[in-house]
């Protein structure tokens, strides 16, 4: 798929439905930034363009970019915590973003400080916005040095998973990053080339998107590189409850290609992962089933790829 043609003219009108969020309570952090869970989150019963639209709640000093930082209001000096750059994919924004891969809902109860920032032209490009992500990574690193961030996820929607295949062996990001989820962004060794850099890999993808629909391979070459046992499946992820956003213009009904992605809804996921990989790397892909490329991710599979995250403990 030609994510700077197709995408970037498909994702324009994202929209989303909305649902519940927690609101957390201010208090101001030993680092001294103000905690409170950033507005411009979705409430129940939907949420409108002018919501979706805004850039966050913080901003880039030396270029003036806003993005959105969600995290814990109760960390403590030397607490153990995991940082999240979340990059949305082509067409798309960051509080789109925010609500397709929900990751800021899990910030408490798994210690994670999540920046969801938005690409100038509604993409990711490198001359447009390298700098600019590279200013949020060397903040959140300074602004939390009294914390002991253990472990450093990229994480991208479709183009944005792309862009982090891009950016994790770039001399900025290869010392840095622990590992790498792509949501419909390419999984290592099939529509994303093998890094010469070491990571760990999460890869998930709906079933009729792609790849997803063609049958994830059963071998990985970053299982090979990291000498993992053959892969398993773990219990299958039952979801009651529909993700946040989808293509707004789906209306009512299924869009002529399927793989494209419906409405948001409950949903089915299989979790596969290579386990026993050497020095702490996870290597994993989770199948979310009946999915196509756009709806939202549901709460409990987005809590199961947390988990994954978390589970890796090779470190730069």
């Amino acid at each position: 798929m030609n994510y700077q043609g197709s995408l970037k003219q498909s994702l324009l009108g994202l929209f989303l439905l909305g649902a519940s969020s927690a609101v957390l309570a201010q208090s101001e952090l030993g680092s001294g930034i103000a905690c409170k869970n950033p507005e411009y989150a979705c409430p129940v019963g939907g949420c409108g363009g002018e919501t979706i639209s805004q850039r966050g709640n913080q901003t880039d000093a030396a270029t003036g970019r806003n993005y959105f930082l969600d995290i814990p209001c109760d960390l403590d000096a030397g607490e153990e915590v995991v940082f999240v750059l979340n990059l949305h994919g082509g067409g798309s924004i960051g509080n789109w973003q925010r609500h397709y891969f929900p990751v800021r809902d899990y910030a408490d109860e798994y210690r994670l400080i999540v920046a969801t920032p938005s690409g100038i032209v509604r993409a990711w490009r490198e001359e447009n916005d390298d700098e600019h992500l590279q200013n949020i990574v060397s903040y959140v690193y300074n602004k939390f040095s009294d914390l002991d961030i253990r472990a450093f996820w990229l994480a991208g929607h479709s183009q944005g998973g792309a862009t982090s295949h891009r950016l994790v062996c770039t001399e900025f990001f290869r010392d840095k990053v622990t590992g790498l989820l792509s949501l419909a962004g390419g999984r290592v060794g099939n529509r994303a080339s093998v890094q010469d850099c070491d990571f760990s890999h999460i890869y998930t993808t709906g079933e009729h998107d792609t790849l997803g629909a063609q049958g994830v391979p059963e071998d990985s070459p970053l299982a090979e590189r990291y000498s993992c046992d053959a892969r398993i499946r773990h219990d299958d992820v039952v979801d009651t409850v529909a993700g946040y956003v989808s293509d707004s213009r789906t209306g009512d009904a299924r869009p002529s290609r399927e793989g494209w992605g419906g409405l948001p809804g409950p949903g089915t996921a299989e979790v596969y992962e290579f386990p026993n990989c050497d020095d702490g790397y996870v290597v994993a892909d989770v199948i979310r089933l009946d999915k196509g490329h756009t709806e939202g991710l549901e709460p409990l599979v987005t809590e199961r790829l947390v988990q994954l995250m978390l589970s890796a403990t090779n470190t730069k």
